[in-house]
This record gives structure tokens, C-alpha cells and sequence, in this order.
């Protein structure tokens, strides 16, 4: 078990540092963590936007615009793998020979000193890693975190604080959560994603592997084990003497052959769904023995059973519930202090986001970007409209041209869940089109059974088309990773003038259905 602490460093005094990108989600959360260890910040971004003029706020020199005049002579240079070599700032560095490093490392010199706990997984690491934040700061253990998203209830996506725990999201799609050396690794999922980078599905599992192998002695692979990548991965670290414990839906007769992986399980049984919340109970299973060889146990026992009784929806997101849990008690919260503090998690920006509702319709905004995690946002919103006795309706942006050729037939599956869709265009990122001439968001539309699903290439007249199809009970939905969700304000903009009301005047915001 860790130790604890009541300092908060401030050992970065005296060093500057420069971001390049800064408004982004994880650079942004890296600049105010940099700047509470005592660190010089300044940063710039193409545009402005919340995380940019919040960083202002906090006193932070950052800039709109990339210029090379802007970086300060003898600052440590941070860029993301977005950023290219032909930026300003960054050959500017270069030229003079400063240090430049990746976000990664950065994030692992403000959590020096800390006892590490990285979130890694294809999808499911900002509700994990904000679960898990929240609940160490009501159970009194005042975490640092670094979360790709705002924490609601905390009001942040950052925080350096007293106790041993730093929480952070461990970003695999460019190998950087390799930079990390964890006490505890939470992998909620191995599904093969960012394939532009790995090549094949395989390689990517191997990644993981890797990222287990980067545990400090003694540390902790907490493992999903209702994706079968993520129970290979636990059952290759049991195997090499690694500690080990998963969670999954159901018991012991889930994982192949009954045998109990690693030194423990968690046991996820959801007795309830509602529109706003869930109750399951939570069961772990120890062995009695524990032996290093990644098979059957002797003398299984269980050891602790709670209820849990979640503020938001989802089965999803109770089994992310379920491995926050297992992270926390390896922390040192008491099981049933841990399940009660994981009830108070309100939810993160863009997950599941109730953005308001006009003319009786609700609007909800989500970050899915992947076949799986839409599937599971659209199996929760299904449940939500049966409640309403309305539809569900769908505004999807794909989110690069790799990832939606890779990925076109499973998309249209997972959208096929909903009454009504309209695609937009891809939404690039790092991506060109030219070399994806092949690929729009009609690539998806095609796959989408029943003919339910529209191509509207751009996204703004997508946004009104499927506004004008929404009706009174119904659950609209803006879905991707891309700049779909300032969609959602164009919606209900539409819908409030339909109705006669004031435009985008949502009941409430930052919550849930």
C-alpha cells in the first residue's frame, strides 16, 4: 500500500517551460499542474477556447498565435505528437537547441514524488480516471490528477494536492503512455484503435504489454476483463509474476475455464438502471494463497461486497466504476468509504453531457469517437428515451479518415442502434484528405442498416437538418471527437425558435438526462 503525504512540491521553481498547443485538453491540464509545482508557464494555440482563457485566468502568459517570438530563451519546449516540425515555435527551439520534450514526460516530472496511477485503454480512461479523482478527493485523500476533461463536480480537469495518488489518463494512441513508470495501472480495454500508428491489432496489444512492464515493483495491472484484449493482457502479467486483479461484469464463471487471474476479481452485478443513475453491487473475490503463476487459485474467497449507487447512467459506466473501485481500495480507501465516494461523480465534460432542452426535446452531447463506445452511448440513450417515450436521434462527425475506413462497417452497426442519424464530414485532426481520397462520411452512411441514416458533408447545415426532424420527447445526440460539439448550442437554437423561445436557453447544463 502507498504512503501518504501532506506536501505539495514546488520543487519546479526556477524552470520554465513552454507549451505549444496549450488550449488542448491534456495540455492544458499539464500547464496549471506545471505552474502549481512552482514552474515559469507560458504557452500559445492556434485559437482560443475554455481550457485557453481558463489558463488565463489562473495568471498564465499564454498567447493565441504561433510565433517564434514567443518562446522564451532557456524554457523546456512541450509539444504533443500534433505538433509538426514546421511549426514557428518549434523550429525556433530546435534552432537554438533547447530541450523539447513530449507531453508525456512533462506530465511525469509534475508527478514526480507521486505515486503514479495511469488510466490507459481505447476508450473509457476520462470516466475512469475522473471516477477515480473524485472519489480519492471525497474520501478525503486529496489526490493530484491530470484528466482529459472537466471533473463537473470538481470544476476541473486539474489539481496538484496533498496526498500520495496521481491520477492521469495514459494516452496510448502514440506509444507516449510508455513514458510512464506506474504504482497502478488501470487498462479498461484493449479493443485495436489507432492503427495508423501500430500497423495491426497486434501490435497494438503488444503496446500494452509493454505498458504493464513499466509498473514500479510491487505495483498493481487492474484489468477489465470483460474485453478480451484487456483479460489477455491480465493473464500475460499473472503469468510473469506481475500483481494483477480484474473486474468484469459477473463472477469467476466469466473468465475461461472459472480460474481466478491474477491475486483478485471484481464482481459487477447491476440490479438497476434508471435514466439518471444505476445501483449494482460490487463483489471482490481474493485468493486465499496467491500464487505467481497466472492460473487457478486455491482457497478463493470473497472478501468485500457493497452497494453501489451511481449518479449517471450506463452500463459502461458502472464497469469503469468497477476498476476506479478496485484502484481505490489498492489505494487505501475502504471498500464501502470508496464505493459511496464513486456515487458522487456527476460526470465529465462531453460524456454524456446534458447540454438543455428546447421544444421538449434533449439535447445530450458525447466525446464517443469509436464503434464500441458508441454502441454503448447509444444502448444508455436508448434507455433514457424509453423513459421520455421519445426517439433517438444522432449527429455523428467521424473522427479521422484512417480510423473511419478502418472502422466503416462496425460504425454503421453501432449507429444503427438509433432512430435516426445524420454523418457529416470526417473531422481530420492530424489527418489530410487527399490521402484518404476514398473516404467521406458517406463511407459510414452506407453502413448504417434500414436506410435510417443521411450525409450531410457540412456539419452546420447536418446540425439543422437533423434539428428539424426532432419532435417533442425525443433524445438528440451530437457524437464525436471533433468540433461537433459546438453543435449542440446550433440545435438548440433551432429548436428554442421553433417553439418561440429565447435561443439556446438550455433547462440545465452539466448533468445528465
Amino acid at each position: 500500500m502507498p504512503a501518504t503525504t501532506t506536501d505539495k512540491p514546488t520543487d519546479l521553481g526556477g524552470r520554465a517551460f513552454h507549451l505549444i498547443g496549450v488550449g488542448g485538453a491534456g495540455m492544458s491540464v499539464l500547464a496549471q499542474l506545471l505552474a502549481e509545482r512552482g514552474a515559469t508557464v507560458t504557452g500559445s494555440d492556434a485559437v482560443g477556447g475554455d481550457a485557453f482563457d481558463h489558463l488565463r485566468g489562473l495568471g498564465l502568459a499564454v498567447v493565441v498565435g504561433h510565433d517564434a517570438a514567443h518562446v522564451p530563451a532557456g524554457a523546456t519546449v512541450v509539444v504533443s505528437t500534433a505538433i509538426k516540425e514546421a511549426n514557428p515555435e518549434l523550429a525556433a527551439a530546435r534552432e537554438r537547441g533547447q530541450e523539447v520534450i513530449h507531453r508525456s514526460e512533462a506530465l511525469a516530472l509534475a508527478a514526480r514524488g507521486r505515486d503514479f496511477v495511469a488510466v490507459a485503454g481505447a476508450h473509457g480512461k476520462t470516466t475512469t480516471s475522473g471516477m477515480l479523482a473524485q472519489a480519492l478527493s471525497v474520501a478525503g485523500e486529496d489526490p493530484s490528477f491530470a484528466i482529459g476533461g472537466v471533473v463537473r463536480d470538481l470544476g476541473t480537469g486539474a489539481h496538484l494536492g496533498a496526498g500520495r495518488a496521481f491520477v492521469a489518463e495514459a494516452d496510448e494512441s502514440d506509444r507516449s503512455f510508455l513514458n510512464y513508470d506506474p504504482y497502478l495501472a488501470v487498462v479498461t480495454n484493449v479493443e485495436p484503435d489507432h492503427l495508423d500508428t501500430y500497423g495491426t491489432p497486434e501490435a497494438f496489444e503488444t503496446a500494452f504489454v509493454d505498458f504493464a512492464h513499466r509498473l514500479v515493483p510491487g505495483g498493481l495491472l487492474v484489468a477489465c476483463a470483460a474485453d478480451p484484449g484487456s483479460l489477455r493482457l491480465a493473464r500475460t502479467a499473472a503469468a510473469e509474476g506481475l500483481r494483477v486483479v480484474t473486474y468484469s461484469f459477473g463472477g469467476l464463471d466469466t473468465l475461461p475455464g472459472g480460474m481466478l487471474v491474477g491475486e483478485g476479481h471484481v464482481h459487477l452485478t447491476i440490479q438497476e438502471r434508471g435514466a439518471a443513475s444505476t445501483r449494482a453491487r460490487l463483489t471482490l473475490i481474493r485468493a486465499a494463497e496467491p500464487e505467481r503463476n497466472g492460473g487457478a487459485r486455491a482457497g478463493e474467497q470473497v472478501q468485500s461486497q457493497v452497494e453501489l449507487v451511481l449518479a449517471v447512467p450506463g452500463d459502461h459506466v458502472a464497469l469503469d466504476a468497477a476498476g476506479a473501485w478496485a484502484a481505490g481500495i489498492e489505494l487505501g480507501v475502504e471498500p464501502a468509504e470508496m464505493a459511496r465516494a464513486l456515487g458522487s461523480f456527476g460526470g465529465t465534460g462531453r460524456r454524456f453531457e446534458d447540454r438543455g432542452q428546447a421544444d421538449g426535446v434533449r439535447v445530450i452531447d458525447d466525446y464517443a469517437h469509436h464503434p464500441t463506445e458508441i454502441e454503448a452511448l447509444l444502448r444508455t440513450a436508448r434507455e433514457v428515451a424509453q423513459e421520455r417515450g421519445g426517439r433517438v436521434l444522432v449527429l455523428f462527425q467521424p473522427h479521422l479518415f484512417s480510423r473511419t475506413r478502418a472502422f466503416a462497417d462496425r460504425f454503421g452497426q453501432a449507429l444503427g442502434l438509433a432512430d435516426t442519424i445524420v454523418v457529416a464530414d470526417v473531422y481530420p485532426a492530424r489527418e489530410i484528405q487527399a490521402d484518404f481520397p476514398d473516404v467521406t462520411g458517406d463511407t459510414v452512411v452506407q453502413r448504417v442498416p434500414g436506410g435510417r441514416a443521411t450525409f450531410v458533408a457540412d456539419r452546420l447545415e447536418a446540425a439543422h437538418a437533423l434539428a428539424a426532424q426532432a419532435r417533442p420527447g425525443d433524445l438528440l445526440l451530437t457524437v464525436g471527437a471533433g468540433d461537433v460539439t459546438e453543435l449542440a448550442t446550433t440545435v438548440l437554437s433551432d429548436l428554442a425558435t421553433r417553439e418561440g423561445g429565447a435561443p439556446g436557453s438550455p433547462t440545465r447544463r452539466g448533468g445528465h438526462a
